[in-house]
């Protein structure tokens, strides 16, 4: 059977079952700890100590009806409409920014809202850069190899999406589609010597960005040195790792944090991993740590499978995806742990929020139609096995 199976071909729906338990894991988790750090929101703001735990649980209710759409799209489908996704994801970058439309939150205007669901603009290009960059590579592939025309070719549509991005701003958002585009580039094959002068540049960009900005600059120093003025720019860090600390081997047990009763700022967001340290301890920052590595793990799994089964843009969407996953919850999980200055990225399938949320259980779906489709590819190539016949006697 010929290895680019057709859509109208394919079988059963094959669920990766690890995949299954790790991301079950991860949403389940995460409602617990979000719930435990935000109880007492609701009880403050609104006088309904349930307001938060709720409506993360109406977030994953609706991020698994929309991943398990997602994951009945035939991969095919995605190729052929990656390009216009992408053009899709700078249209909203820009309609964002007009007054009206954009909401405003902490001083960044960078959600659209849409019947009462607050969506986060950055989170949808995201899940589209990942889609057009595996067609990118996929349709490319010799030029990227022999010329750094197709290395730059790409990078100037994420330049456009980088620099609305900081309008809005959200450099953070901007690094992770920058890291997107580059790791895929780098697994497709681009030439090494090429890749790392790209990358320097990009360094050298993102650093003046840093320099030109006071408040940006201010992260860097107060990162630097928390302890300097814990009061005030090193506020947020000092309380991270306070929650670190107390927390030691085991934790102070399940919701008897303190740090997030106003002294640690969104703990149900941003610093959803120190309220883990706090509560849970080591052992519950090693839980953390293990079930994103293994998600990852099994997104490079799945990637190299796709590979093997000669359906380059599956491979390189699995890994698009695990880069995506991996790099945002390493940023998220060295914030929270002072290893790096303060962004404003969530940990995937963990944090509050509803456009977050979903668009990262869609990503899940995505990831789960690759892993079906190759596993289809594969018991359709598993040949038949011999009937022995019996020689007739004379």
């Amino acid at each position: 059977m010929n290895r680019k199976v057709k859509a109208s071909k394919l079988g059963r729906f094959h669920l990766d079952t690890l995949l299954l338990a790790v991301c079950v894991s991860l949403l389940l988790f995460g409602y617990v700890m979000v719930a435990s750090s935000s109880i007492h929101l609701g009880s403050k703001m609104l006088d309904n100590i349930w307001n938060y735990p709720l409506k993360q649980l109406i977030h994953i209710g609706l991020g698994v009806v929309l991943g398990s759409y997602i994951a009945t799209v035939p991969m095919c489908n995605w190729e052929k409409i990656g390009p216009l996704l992408f053009l899709v994801g700078l249209f909203l970058l820009i309609i964002v920014m007009v007054p009206g439309l954009g909401v405003k939150v902490n001083g960044s205007t960078r959600w659209l809202s849409l019947g009462g669901l607050r969506i986060q603009v950055s989170e949808v290009v995201k899940f589209f850069a990942v889609i057009y960059m595996a067609g990118y590579v996929t349709r490319h592939q010799q030029a990227l190899r022999e010329s750094a025309f197709g290395l730059l070719k790409p990078l100037f549509l994420f330049s456009i999406a980088s620099v609305l991005l900081l309008l809005e701003p959200d450099f953070g958002s901007a690094v992770v589609i920058l890291i997107i585009a580059m790791g895929t580039l780098f697994l497709a094959g681009a030439r090494l010597s090429q890749f790392v002068m790209l990358f320097a540049g990009v360094g050298a960009l993102a650093a003046l960005v840093v320099i030109i900005e006071p408040y940006r600059m201010i992260r860097v120093t107060s990162f630097l040195n928390p302890w300097a003025d814990p009061l005030n720019t090193g506020f947020q860090l000092v309380q991270a790792l306070i929650s670190f600390g107390r927390g030691e081997v085991l934790g102070v047990g399940l919701g008897s944090g303190i740090q997030k009763l106003s002294y640690l700022p969104e703990a149900h967001t941003d610093f959803l991993f120190s309220v883990v340290a706090e509560e849970l301890g080591l052992l519950g920052v090693l839980t953390v740590v293990g079930l994103f590595s293994i998600l990852i793990l099994r997104a490079f799994q799945i990637g190299f499978r796709a590979e093997q089964a000669d359906e380059p843009f599956s491979a390189y969407i699995a890994y698009g995806l695990g880069i995506w996953f991996g790099f945002q919850a390493f940023v998220n999980m060295g914030v929270n742990m002072g290893m790096l200055p303060t962004k404003g990225l969530t940990l995937p399938l963990m944090s509050y929020g509803g456009g977050s949320m979903m668009i990262m259980c869609c990503a899940v779906g995505l990831l789960f139609r690759v892993s079906s489709e190759i596993a289809e590819i594969n018991a359709n190539d598993i040949p038949a096995p011999r009937v022995k016949v019996k020689a007739k006697n004379g």
